[in-house]
């Protein structure tokens, strides 16, 4: 049997893929901090290791396959924290690229749509090299991403880790997300379902493209099954503004109002995946957008609160 080593495998989209490769048929380790963990907890059936991919646990090998997803990801979580967010995607990724040598595992980077910064180009390309300033504060995450992307192709060009797969992933929702996350999809719900007014910063004209947590799995799956080593942009390229966004919620849980906050520094002002390699390459295109994608959602916030 398959085994296969998730870090983050606590988190939302760590523990969704945990999830799937247990149902694939992998023996699953789960290896997280709990630093930003799913409110549904380590997923069943996997072997779960509490510690970091900075300093890393001895691990119950051996692996097939190393999927890195262990990093904080919203803005909230990575900015309370912006040099072990750095550690993380520096010396954490190496920690990870140096177990997959020693395993000959194959090596799956979570990387981010974050790498492509305040983007001049739209959408966005896998080749456009973005625009982030790296002097910000949402540096952390943009340069620490940036630099894992660099560091797994190193290892890759001096033969060290064979086989590397790189997805870029854009916005993401879905069950299992934290109540506390940080981004704009838990925010408006939680604000709608607990009777707040919705926060939106700016004007709320910049925009976002929302994919459904199933779909983008579907994706990681498909790519880490793949000979895909150029990385992959997996994202839903629905645009809405946040304006819209915030309208689309309050017709789904109710209408609080809106609040209007001034806007972070360096927030990209548009963000939309070009996702014609993925569909070329792997067969891949998100199947589900807000309509259907939110009711699960809510219920599942809704569950949260009930509970």
């Amino acid at each position: 049997m398959s085994r296969a080593l998730v870090t983050g495998g606590a988190g939302f989209l760590g523990r969704n893929l945990a999830l799937r490769l247990l149902k694939e048929g992998f023996e699953v380790v789960v290896l997280d901090n709990l630093s930003s963990p799913s409110p549904l907890g380590s997923p069943e059936g996997a072997t779960f290791v509490e510690g970091s991919v900075v300093e890393p646990p001895d691990l119950p090998g051996p692996f097939d396959r190393i999927y890195h997803l262990a990093s904080p990801a919203s803005p909230p979580r990575y900015l309370q924290d912006p040099i072990g967010t750095l550690r993380t995607g520096a010396e954490g990724t190496r920690n990870m690229l140096d177990l997959a040598v020693s395993h000959e595992a194959r090596f799956l980077l979570a990387s981010t749509s974050e790498v492509y910064g305040d983007p001049a180009q739209h959408p966005q390309h896998e080749e456009y090299t973005g625009s982030v300033q790296v002097t910000s504060s949402r540096a952390c995450y943009d340069e620490a991403k940036r630099y894992a992307e660099a560091l797994t192709y190193a290892y890759n060009r001096e033969d060290l880790v064979p086989e590397i797969r790189v997805v870029r992933i854009f916005n993401t929702y879905g069950p299992g997300m934290a109540p506390d996350d940080g981004r704009v999809v838990s925010n408006f719900i939680n604000q709608a379902l607990s009777g707040r007014s919705l926060t939106i910063y700016g004007d709320g004209s910049q925009t976002r493209s929302f994919c459904y947590v199933d779909d983008l799995i579907e994706g990681i799956w498909r790519l880490s099954n793949s000979d895909v080593t150029v990385p992959v942009n997996l994202g839903n390229p629905e645009e809405l503004s946040m304006k819209e966004l915030a309208t689309t919620i309050a017709e789904s849980v109710g209408d609080t109002g809106i609040d209007y906050l001034p806007l972070p520094e360096s927030d990209p002002t548009r963000r939309r995946p070009d996702i014609g390699r993925a569909r070329d390459r792997l067969g891949w295109e998100p199947t589900l957008g807000l309509a259907e994608g939110l009711p699960p959602t809510v219920e599942y916030f809704r569950s949260l609160i009930d509970a």
